[in-house]
């Protein structure tokens, strides 16, 4: 309860067990559920999708509704309320947004780092945490560089061209679990009047030996739908990519990251930043333009003056995955050994730092919420 108003909560929705000490009633179906009049009522995506006109009554009533949704990024939160038809209400301030990217200001939101909280969560992830010195006593290697890539995305398919045409895919662990074609006018790559973007890649899963163990039993199945997303066949439907091994990130000097890009500026930090800062692995990320500012706001350290991170302050997507391949060939060509050795005080200070934050996101974001709720309910 707050200040009168009690506090009932979708149990799936991602902020449930941070605010559970004050939630007066948790609900598992929305549809069978009648809060009380005033009440303050945290509703996940899924449940908001699926029972949207009662949702949308609830916002023009006398409770304060609130859609939690940490675990997406700026754009996937603005297309999903535009899916709905909720966009008014937030605009208008009858709905309230939690958020894993930041929005617009006309936008009600609060943000929660989602994916640097839940990363170390698990304690398999804690335990491969642990393994950080393995990364550093091994400076011959057999690979050069991890590149893990889920959902097709342009710019995993433009880097994934790009290092080929590089010979540089054949030095790194590598995946890409959804290969169909795509178009995108921000990136082009064409070839003998062929729109390579649009053409299907094979899709493929991590070596077996590289997979996380509770998978690898899956890993063959994978195989058989090439061009297709393999995701749920790798991971058995269950949300795999969360989880850490520490071989593939042993076996290799440095992470070539495609996180979740938003339009703009608005970086969004998934776990595909949050494991090579768990595990304490020198990264390259190809972001938005800021990605690399924002981190540094976070409190992180990145690798400037050791790599050149000049490509983050590019605007041009097209230009800037130009100057991300161009530095992972510059790296790639440099004496790794070195490399990494000069690499290991960031890494364990990053490592560090990501149990500190999402301690402190822990801790803090009750109070953050309320405070929310006060300055907009």
């Amino acid at each position: 309860m707050h200040r009168g108003r009690k506090l009932v909560a979708d149990t799936f929705s991602d902020v449930y067990s941070l605010l559970e000490p004050w939630i007066d009633h948790g609900f598992w179906e929305f549809e069978d559920f009648r809060p009380d009049p005033g009440s303050i009522c945290v509703v996940g995506r899924k449940q908001a999708v699926e029972n949207t006109e009662k949702f949308r009554a609830l916002c023009d009533s006398d409770c304060v509704m609130v859609l939690a949704n940490t675990a997406e990024g700026s754009d996937t939160q603005i297309s999903v309320l535009q899916m709905l038809g909720l966009e008014d209400l937030v605009r208008s301030g009858r709905l309230l947004l939690l958020s894993g990217g930041r929005l617009p200001a006309e936008y009600p939101c609060l943000l929660h780092e989602h994916f640097l909280v839940r990363v170390v969560a698990y304690q398999e992830n804690i335990t491969a945490m642990e393994r950080i010195s393995d990364i550093f006593a091994k400076p011959e290697k057999p690979y050069q560089f991890l590149f893990l890539n889920g959902r097709a995305r342009a710019h995993r398919k433009y880097l994934w061209h790009k290092l080929q045409d590089l010979g540089a895919l054949d030095r790194a662990i590598w995946s890409m679990l959804e290969g169909r074609g795509l178009s995108n006018r921000s990136l082009q790559l064409c070839r003998d009047g062929t729109d390579l973007m649009a053409q299907p890649i094979p899709s493929r899963s991590l070596p077996v030996e590289y997979e996380v163990s509770r998978y690898r039993a899956f890993v063959d199945r994978s195989q058989t739908n090439q061009h297709h997303f393999i995701k749920f066949d790798v991971f058995d439907n269950e949300w795999g990519e969360i989880y850490i091994e520490s071989a593939p990130y042993i076996d290799t000097y440095f992470s070539v990251i495609t996180e979740t890009i938003a339009s703009g500026q608005h970086s969004f930090f998934t776990e595909k930043i949050a494991k090579p800062l768990a595990q304490g692995h020198p990264w390259i990320a190809a972001a938005n333009s800021g990605f690399y500012r924002d981190l540094r706001d976070l409190g992180f350290r990145t690798f400037d003056g050791i790599i050149d991170e000049s490509f983050d302050r590019i605007t041009d997507d097209q230009a800037r995955m130009d100057r991300v391949v161009l530095t992972v060939a510059d790296l790639c060509g440099q004496d790794l050994a070195s490399f990494l050795a000069a690499c290991e005080d960031v890494c364990k200070y990053n490592q560090q730092h990501l149990l500190e934050v999402a301690r402190h996101e822990n801790l803090t974001f009750p109070e953050r919420f309320f405070q929310f709720i006060d300055q907009h309910g």
